[in-house]
């Protein structure tokens, strides 16, 4: 297909349904909708495999670190309250 062609069914989708009653244009709202999913879901790029699995490490490690911090500062406020109020 010519950049062209390309372009002119995407500026005809991008128009507004404005013809019809209200249901012809409700259904139109949503194919234009669906449309321009399928047209952006084109654009996606996957990652490889290595990245998939860089990316998947780096969001454990970094979720098991906040975590561990959030941990600590639980156990440290507990026992803060404890020692303040008289507890344990």
């Amino acid at each position: 297909m010519s950049d062209q062609s390309t372009a002119t069914r995407a500026s005809a989708r991008q128009r507004r349904p404005e013809g019809g009653n209200v249901v012809t244009r409700f259904f139109s709202s949503i194919a234009l909708f669906m449309s321009q999913v399928l047209d952006e879901m084109r654009k996606v790029v996957r990652p490889t495999r290595k990245e998939l699995t860089t990316y998947t490490t780096v969001v454990i490690l970094f979720v098991t670190t906040v975590m561990l911090f959030t941990i600590a500062i639980d156990a440290l406020s507990t026992r803060l309250v404890g020692w303040v109020f008289g507890g344990a």
